[in-house]
């Protein structure tokens, strides 16, 4: 009996927190619909909110911020945008980190973490507090 219910919590588990992330994602990207005007949301033109129309909407704008950006006078707007928050001390440090991490990641040359490394610790002459 102990088998048959670990079995079963090791198919529901994963299935539950599955199902809680997305619904936690669809949620929060449905609040971008808080930016519209009133008179635009879904529960005043239609009577009823459409879950999922906040994903759509987070989609349609990276795209078109995307298409935008893919252009030169786009990556003359990202220049000056990112020379704009170069200047601000605590926005620079988290901005310029988060930048690095997503350029390693989305890169389009597809040589990230192509090699594992083995880097000895604690090695001879290193200290430890």
């Amino acid at each position: 009996m102990k088998k048959y219910f670990i079995t079963g919590l090791l198919i529901w588990i994963p299935l539950a927190i599955t199902f809680m992330v997305l619904a936690w994602i669809v949620n929060t990207l449905d609040q971008i619909i808080l930016l519209l005007p009133s008179g635009m949301h879904p529960r005043e033109a239609f009577g009823f909110n459409i879950p999922g129309l906040g994903v759509v909407m987070t989609v349609l704008i990276v795209l078109f911020t995307g298409l935008i950006a893919a252009n030169v006078l786009g990556q003359k707007l990202v220049q000056i945008w990112e020379a704009m928050l170069s200047r601000i001390t605590v926005v620079k440090s988290i901005y310029y980190s988060v930048k690095q991490v997503s350029d390693t990641l989305f890169s389009s040359s597809g040589q990230a973490f192509r090699k594992a490394l083995l880097v000895q610790y604690p090695r001879e002459g290193s200290w430890t507090i």
